[in-house]
């Protein structure tokens, strides 16, 4: 089927064809719905590579993942954003590229100077943002529109989404925590040179001191279940061991979990485990997992709309980014003696 095919069963010449198609005319609309019901009748779409060559597009969105593991991977949390990217890219007919940034592995500017040469992309998606943060500029020097997940270590760098306050959902699990009467509360969260830790930290530390409390213990680690399994041993082996502990993602307070209980410690008797992202997982663990929702599938919306809509792309639906939530599940209960 050609384009000419298309524009014989719709009545319209081949030029009405492509300016639907190509979005760059003024066709009515019941004339355009007329062009794309027969492309839908013969199974024709445009050339993707002679639209490419048009535009100067290639229709293309990359995302960079961060990884602090030798073994590059995109974590289960990473799903459901993925997905919500996808949900606002495939309608519109963009693909997605996505690449595994190591830490400790790659030169960074060299990194992207290569995505960028390499793999034709219109813009780029941007992942943990961290301290000192030095992708913003280079973003801006190689004329790469981009969006970053998270609040930027620098006001005003770079575009960006995130929740309102960053750090949303850090209050609510102390809170919970301390009317349960927990008053040794540790915090095994992500990594030091990441931004939304060491806010998570901050807001940690000073909600505990509004209930005129201490941090029973606060370790950054990389977003790893090993570490978290080690660090929540190093806790146990102490001279006074914690009553709750809140961990950085929910695949690290699974991993605590079952270091408590192989220790013959009972959830949420002994010890009360809080984690942070709300995986489908954790309803499935034994007890459920209580943690904050961050609606991961709504931040992939809202970033790929935001970066669409840099591009000149006009989304017209709303992309709603809802406050990080508290869920309450099995594995917190009173603190010990209470």
């Amino acid at each position: 089927m050609t384009i000419s095919d298309v524009a014989a069963l719709a009545g319209v010449s081949p030029g009405a064809v492509s300016k639907v198609f190509n979005g760059n005319g003024r066709i009515s609309e019941a004339t355009s719905e007329r062009i794309r019901e027969a492309a839908r009748k013969l199974n024709w779409r445009p050339n993707a590579a002679a639209i490419a060559l048009r535009t100067a597009r290639s229709q293309a969105i990359g995302l960079v993942l961060t990884s602090d593991s030798k073994v590059p991977g995109v974590g289960a949390g990473n799903m459901d954003f993925i997905s919500g990217i996808e949900s606002v890219l495939s309608p519109r007919e963009y693909g997605l590229l996505l690449n595994v940034f190591i830490t400790g592995q790659h030169d960074e500017d060299h990194f992207y100077r290569t995505l960028a040469e390499r793999q034709r992309m219109d813009g780029i998606i941007l992942t943990n943002s961290r301290v000192s943060d030095t992708r913003p500029e280079l973003m801006s020097r190689l004329g790469l529109p981009a969006v970053l997940v998270g609040a930027p270590w620098q006001p005003g760098a770079i575009e960006y989404v995130d929740a309102d306050p960053p750090s949303a959902g850090i209050a609510e699990t102390v809170d919970h925590l301390v009317s349960l009467g927990h008053e040794r509360v540790a915090f095994i969260s992500g990594p030091r040179h990441f931004v939304l830790p060491e806010l998570r930290r901050e807001a940690f530390v000073q909600r505990l001191a509004d209930h005129g409390l201490r941090p029973h213990a606060v370790v950054p680690v990389e977003y790893s279940p090993a570490r978290a399994a080690e660090e929540t041993s190093a806790l146990l082996a102490g001279p006074v061991r914690p009553t709750a502990i809140l961990y950085g993602t929910d695949t690290m307070a699974i991993a605590g979990m079952r270091t408590i209980q192989a220790t013959g410690l009972r959830v949420p008797d002994d010890i009360s485990v809080v984690g942070f992202e709300g995986l489908t997982l954790g309803e499935w663990v034994d007890p459920p997992l209580t943690t904050v929702q961050r609606f991961a599938f709504q931040r992939g919306r809202a970033a790929a709309a935001k970066l669409l809509t840099l591009l000149g792309e006009t989304v017209e639906e709303p992309v709603p980014l809802e406050r990080p939530a508290l869920i309450v599940r099995g594995s917190t209960g009173r603190a010990p003696g209470q």
